[in-house]
């Protein structure tokens, strides 16, 4: 089978749309199935395209196995509604250019969150006669107005009918979550054509290891217990609150909070922890995602933060599933949905009120004073890692791709 794919995410970014492309991609090219990626320079989340890459009209690479066409975008940070815009809009139109000369697949598969991808997609689909299978990974733009990025209004309601479009347009749609396919039920598309597959952990490169004694050093970590949020830093990700649960321990000289990575908000981090003078805090920048198992390694607990919105108690991130095959504890703090219920029945973390610091830092505190307790949330967490294995997930997606393409 071959199969055209949509995404402007692709490693070496590291964030979760970029890791499930590329973690579901390789197995599908392990099986034999031709795999092409149309995707953009690398620049995410700080728009600055990477080292080594140029934002050329197109380029061509391969990542083992996989065949990865760049095409040239307008690039920005995400600092703003019209140049992000701007930004998705012109890979759409890039993606569809360059991929009208690309062979013709037996199925085009693009990707959310934003939906100009989507749009791609749907166009490359209609104009080469072949099935549009829209992966779903956040409930755009819903999530814009969550952050507070965007007040609803006549644009927020234009995005919504070309959101419905798409869905109804698509051959089939897959969500990595069940809430979302439970939404777009509610909102009249057939559930016949939404499937779920959601994210999971590539096992081979994550999974338990000894603390990592050079990053240990290299951060002054050493005999400290680590609370560690590592990802993207959006507008999404409630963090102030956890400086300000940081604040709440600072007295603990046994304790360490640990930021890695960048994006929107991370400026604000920066300055908040300057202001209030935090020795307890450790900031990292975004580091290369063969980095990440040996960064993830350092954590005695993983923090998952998300704004104390009803969007957010549908989303599930994507970290927790690289904690579990680390055996690393997570500690969620967004509202009881999906997410949580993961975490509840594997037993793999404990879970506190969404942007509330005082029930952050108290169970933080909990943890640190706790080997034991600490030492059964992780094993729970190992325990619980087989269940997500990217490789069955993929195997799943890949089987419902070949259906919609006729080719099983």
């Amino acid at each position: 089978m071959k199969i055209l794919f949509l995404s402007d995410n692709f490693p070496p970014e590291v964030n979760a749309p970029a890791t499930r492309l590329y973690e579901h991609a390789r197995h599908w090219v392990a099986a034999g199935h031709q795999v092409t990626v149309i995707t953009c320079a690398p620049n995410f989340p700080e728009g600055r395209v990477y080292p080594g890459y140029r934002n050329v009209f197109r380029s061509v690479e391969q990542v083992d196995g996989i065949r990865v066409v760049r095409v040239k975008t307008f690039i920005s940070a995400n600092e703003g509604f019209l140049k992000r815009t701007l930004d998705y809009m012109s890979f759409m139109f890039m993606s569809v250019l360059i991929g009208c000369f690309e062979r013709r697949p037996d199925v085009v598969i693009a990707t959310s969150p934003q939906f100009f991808a989507a749009c791609g997609g749907w166009l490359l689909g209609l104009l080469k006669w072949r099935p549009f299978v829209f992966e779903l990974r956040d409930l755009w733009p819903a999530s814009i107005t969550a952050v507070g990025a965007l007040q609803p209004s006549l644009t927020i309601r234009l995005l919504e009918k070309l959101e419905l479009f798409l869905y109804r347009r698509a051959a089939a749609i897959i969500s990595v979550t069940h809430s979302f396919k439970n939404d777009l039920i509610s909102r009249g598309i057939d559930g016949e054509k939404i499937h779920v597959v959601i994210n999971g952990v590539d096992l081979s490169r994550y999974s338990p290891r000894p603390r990592d004694l050079e990053l240990e050093e290299r951060w002054s970590l050493k005999g400290k217990f680590v609370a560690g949020y590592i990802g993207t830093h959006g507008m999404a990700h409630a963090l102030d609150g956890v400086v300000e649960a940081a604040s709440m321990l600072v007295d603990d000289d046994s304790i360490r909070f640990m930021f890695v990575g960048g994006g929107a908000d991370r400026a604000r981090v920066e300055a908040m922890v300057a202001e209030r003078g935090l020795t307890n805090i450790v900031l990292v920048s975004r580091q290369p995602k063969e980095l990440m198992p040996r960064i993830w390694s350092l954590c005695d607990v993983a923090i998952v933060p998300l704004k104390d919105n009803p969007v957010f108690a549908t989303v599930i991130p994507s970290k927790i599933f690289e904690c579990m095959g680390m055996g690393i504890p997570v500690l969620m703090s967004l509202p009881d949905g999906e997410a949580t219920g993961i975490v509840k029945e594997s037993g793999c973390g404990t879970c506190v009120p969404p942007e509330d610091p005082g029930a952050m830092a108290a169970e933080i505190r909990r943890l640190a004073n706790s080997s034991e307790l600490c030492a059964n949330l992780s094993a729970q967490s190992r325990d619980s890692a087989q269940r997500y294995s990217r490789e069955v997930l993929a195997k799943q997606m890949l089987q419902i791709v070949s259906s919609v393409a006729g080719t099983r």
